[in-house]
């Protein structure tokens, strides 16, 4: 098994090695100076800004800091926001589009795995029917449109019923995250649900499930114990990137809700050219992900060993 955690940690740190030099070369492609007009600075601070990220030698000696500075963790400064180190960027608004996946996960697996169950218990029947034509359009409707028909609709109640019954906007309490994280993960909870329905349908024709009906066992038991255990295994597969991309996923969410989470900033950057914030989210982003996939591949290795012989 340790064999098996060190070879994906390998894996994992290559990976991250391939985002962080994708994300340098493609920055510097880009037209453009982060330090012209309103980002502007002296004369004399210009070539100290330069001075330290190597912006004034060849492109090869700028990647070698880039990737020094990279290895102890230091990500810079931001270009556009005075006297703020892209770390402390991550390390205040992290944890805020962290709070909104982690909910909107948990809206996602429970949802996901609920309608998937009951679309494959009700197969050619109108829950089915019902439940599916929800799921495409979940699939299919991008999550800022979704986001803005949901303000408008939270807007028409909280009117009629003339109190707030849910916050439009803004962060702080937990009525305050319900509707982002329910729009956040509802492209998620419409994957799982495809996938959980066809897992479903796969375990109910297997053979251990005819036999447990044909010993007289409760239909209750036979679906907890033998059908929604075994259909389960494939959506536990792709949660951990389903984590990674919820929580990497929200940026436009964030945006039209007015929540203060890193995806928010990651925008600004992109709209202001902030080649330090762009390039540290960008790289912090991809490693989460890729530990994420980590973590679910050692969890997945635990619950079937075949996967660690393989």
């Amino acid at each position: 098994m340790w064999s098996f955690i060190l070879k994906r940690l390998v894996q994992g740190v290559i990976t991250v090695w391939f985002i962080a030099t994708a994300t340098f070369f493609a920055m510097h492609n880009v037209p453009g100076d982060p330090l012209l007009n309103d980002r502007a600075m002296t004369a004399a601070i210009r070539a100290n800004v330069e001075a330290k990220y190597g912006l004034d030698k060849p492109i090869s000696e700028q990647y070698v800091i880039y990737l020094g500075n990279l290895v102890q963790g230091d990500f810079g400064i931001s270009f556009t926001q005075e006297n703020r180190e892209v770390n402390d960027i991550i390390r205040e608004h992290f944890p805020v589009s962290a709070t909104l996946g982690i909910l909107a996960v948990l809206f996602a697996a429970a949802g996901g795995v609920l309608w998937g169950a009951l679309t494959a218990l009700y197969r050619n029947r109108m829950p089915d029917y019902v439940i599916m034509f929800f799921v495409i359009l979940g699939i299919s409707v991008p999550s800022f449109v979704i986001a803005a028909v949901s303000q408008l609709m939270l807007v028409g109640v909280n009117s009629a019923l003339g109190a707030t019954l849910l916050p439009v906007a803004g962060w702080g309490t937990l009525s305050h995250m319900l509707l982002p994280a329910l729009v956040l993960g509802l492209g998620t909870m419409a994957y799982l649900t495809r996938l959980m329905r066809s897992s479903m349908l796969e375990v109910i024709g297997s053979d251990y499930v005819r036999t447990a009906k044909a010993k007289g066992l409760p239909a209750a038991r036979i679906f907890t114990k033998h059908q929604l255990r075994n259909a389960i295994l494939p959506v536990i597969t792709v949660l951990g990137p389903s984590i990674a991309a919820i929580t990497t996923g929200g940026f436009v969410v964030e945006l039209v809700f007015a929540i203060p989470g890193l995806g928010r900033y990651f925008v600004q950057a992109v709209q202001q050219l902030d080649y330090t914030v762009i390039m540290g989210t960008t790289v912090f982003y991809g490693a989460f992900l890729v530990f994420m996939v980590i973590v679910v591949d050692v969890l997945y290795g635990f619950i079937d060993p075949r996967v660690r012989m393989q």
